[in-house]
């Protein structure tokens, strides 16, 4: 089994960026991507897709020096969901 993904969208945001203890840099993406077809009376439906992305260390920082909102994007990496709990433990993903 494979857990491959690629993605080519367009970034809603700037990179958002935080440095840990260490200085490891994260960034985190928003990207959209969408697709349109034809509803059954001829309209042209565009249906948008959010999807978060995290890049670590250099990735990271070559994210936060060269990518800016609206930017076309390609993304490859694997595909990992994360879950946690708030202050008022509520499961938040």
């Amino acid at each position: 089994m494979v857990n491959r993904v690629t993605l080519v969208g367009r970034l809603g945001a700037d990179p958002e960026i935080k440095y840990l203890e260490g200085g490891v840099c994260v960034a985190r993406l928003r990207i959209a991507t969408s697709e349109s077809y034809q509803d059954k009376d001829k309209n042209w439906i565009e249906q948008v897709e959010w999807h978060t992305v995290i890049l670590w260390r250099e990735l990271g920082q070559k994210a936060e020096k060269q990518l800016k909102k609206g930017f076309l994007v390609l993304i490859e990496g694997k595909i990992g969901y994360r879950t946690w709990r708030d202050k008022n433990n509520h499961e938040q993903s």
